[in-house]
């Protein structure tokens, strides 16, 4: 990249900035792959190792939830005071430990031990997005964080992409009976993520190979705050619209923790795909949400380049997402049903090696269930638990009415694109509008503030689930779909205009 002399020269801006930004990619993609891994390995842990409830599991995610959002307003202020290098490597080792403790935790321990591990390993991983921003605002011009903030995003996509290949390969068993390899393998990956961020991170200023005409770039266009180096305090930011304005568009995140934890649960108890199933369809999901990212970021700066003010393209961006996310709440609408025919269970019987435990199957014949959910629990019913796991697979293959769960995977799909175009945008907005010294700190609180609102959706969906039927599924997706055009409003109302804030 090139820029000018007064001379008129051209002058080699260099790209040492984007080197940065593969880093702070590389950390996010860990951190979502890691986390991922309980999405994938959701119903082997509840259904065949440790019999969990649905309001189990849920308690399970709000283990993980509760612990997050106290450890991004932890983070947010350790990454504002110590710095980024110090903090996030902190962050990192944290969940790294908690990670190999999963592995630690046994069936007969696994309704108290697993939320223990996961608040844990929540309060490392909340690190990550206060410290990805941070460094964003302390490596890029405002006139290109969108874009850059978009890539790193599309990291969590990216890893939300890759758990579902690497934990079949990883435990390498259909039934799951060697998921703790998961959890290892992953907090080795996670300490060396930590040890590479600590060897290669540095400030602009700090960095050597850094040109004196990129740093001169990096800061052509930020704020300039009087008060920098200055103690952060927090009686300044809590009172401003702005940040409230944040934490009301963080609210959101009740969406994304839906997809991120109950994804893989919804399409087994819906629609029947199980571990080998659910590759394909969480990769669509996750690689849309990764252009989603990506694309958010790029439409937010592109309006920016054509002459739009900052509050009119930030807002417009998000405003776009907010209508493509409406879609999903049809996701559970689709009449997919199971019936077992005469015809199948003979079939089966007699493809499997267990043909004679299957008569019982016999009473499913002429009855319709509206889920795999229901249709895998009338067939424990008919000839017990053991038996029906043995012929999980071809039972659900032969009583599954159509495929229309991939019309689910495409709402989902776009609903995700949405979400992360949205996410880039919001947190761009972060560092648009706060000095250097407050991002980690505003973006800690309204990250804990969407956290909390997660962890009530679990609450509620965990129970509702419990009382039987999907309206739980039903009132979630409906939920995820509208949020964001309330939570827009929301957002005008607290900020008509966007515009830099100075703080003392």
């Amino acid at each position: 990249m090139t820029g000018g002399t007064a001379e008129g020269e051209p002058v080699r801006i260099g790209r040492y900035r984007w080197r940065m930004l593969a880093l702070i990619f590389f950390g996010t993609t860990i951190n979502y792959m890691d986390r991922t891994v309980l999405t994938v390995l959701a119903p082997i842990l509840q259904y065949r190792v440790f019999h969990w409830t649905d309001s189990d599991y849920a308690t399970v995610t709000m283990a993980f939830q509760a612990a997050y959002a106290l450890g991004l307003v932890a983070m947010g202020a350790i990454l504002d005071r110590l710095g980024t290098r110090i903090g996030y490597t902190i962050s990192i080792v944290i969940w790294s430990v908690f990670d190999v403790l999963h592995a630690c935790v046994r069936p007969s321990f696994g309704s108290v031990g697993f939320p223990i591990v996961r608040f844990g390993f929540g309060f490392g991983q909340a690190g990550t997005y206060p410290a990805a921003v941070k460094s964003v605002a302390e490596w890029f011009p405002r006139k290109e964080r969108a874009l850059a903030t978009g890539i790193f995003n599309a990291g969590s996509n990216m890893g939300a992409i890759l758990a579902p290949l690497f934990v079949p390969l990883v435990i390498s068993s259909r039934d799951g009976e060697h998921w703790q390899c998961a959890f290892l393998a992953m907090g080795g990956l996670s300490a060396g993520c930590a040890w590479l961020w600590w060897k290669a991170y540095r400030r602009p200023e700090n960095c050597a190979a850094l040109s004196p005409a990129e740093r001169a770039y990096i800061v052509s266009d930020s704020i300039v705050d009087p008060n920098e180096g200055a103690k952060m305090r927090w009686r300044r930011i809590l009172p401003r619209p702005e940040t409230w304005a944040f934490a009301a568009a963080k609210t959101t995140d009740v969406a994304w923790w839906f997809y991120s934890f109950w994804v893989g649960k919804f399409f087994f108890d819906q629609y029947g795909l199980n571990l080998r199933d659910l590759a394909f369809p969480l990769m669509i999901i996750f690689i849309s949400a990764d252009v989603g990212s990506i694309g958010g970021g790029w439409l937010s700066s592109h309006f920016l380049k054509r002459g739009w003010s900052l509050n009119r393209a930030r807002k417009s961006t998000m405003l776009i997402c907010a209508l493509c996310a409406l879609p999903v709440a049809f996701s559970t609408h689709l009449g997919t049903h199971f019936r077992l025919t005469p015809s199948n269970r003979a079939l089966l019987s007699a493809a499997s090696p267990v043909g004679s435990e299957l008569a019982g199957l016999q009473i499913l014949e002429g009855r319709e269930y509206g889920s795999a959910k229901e249709y895998l629990a009338a067939a424990d019913g008919a000839i017990g638990h053991a038996a029906r796991n043995r012929v999980e697979g071809p039972l659900l293959a032969v009583g599954r009415s159509d495929v229309r769960y991939w019309i689910a995977v495409f709402l989902i799909a776009l609903a995700a694109a949405a979400h992360q175009g949205w996410s880039a945008t919001i947190f761009t907005v972060v560092s648009d509008v706060f000095p250097k010294r407050a991002v980690g700190s505003v973006v800690g609180f309204g990250g804990m503030v969407g956290a909390l609102a997660g962890v009530a959706a679990n609450y509620f969906l965990g129970h509702a689930l419990m009382a039987g039927g999907s309206i739980g599924y039903s009132t979630m997706f409906l939920a995820a779909g509208a949020s964001y055009l309330v939570v827009l409003s929301a957002v005008q109302l607290l900020v008509p205009r966007l515009e830099p804030v100075v703080l003392d």
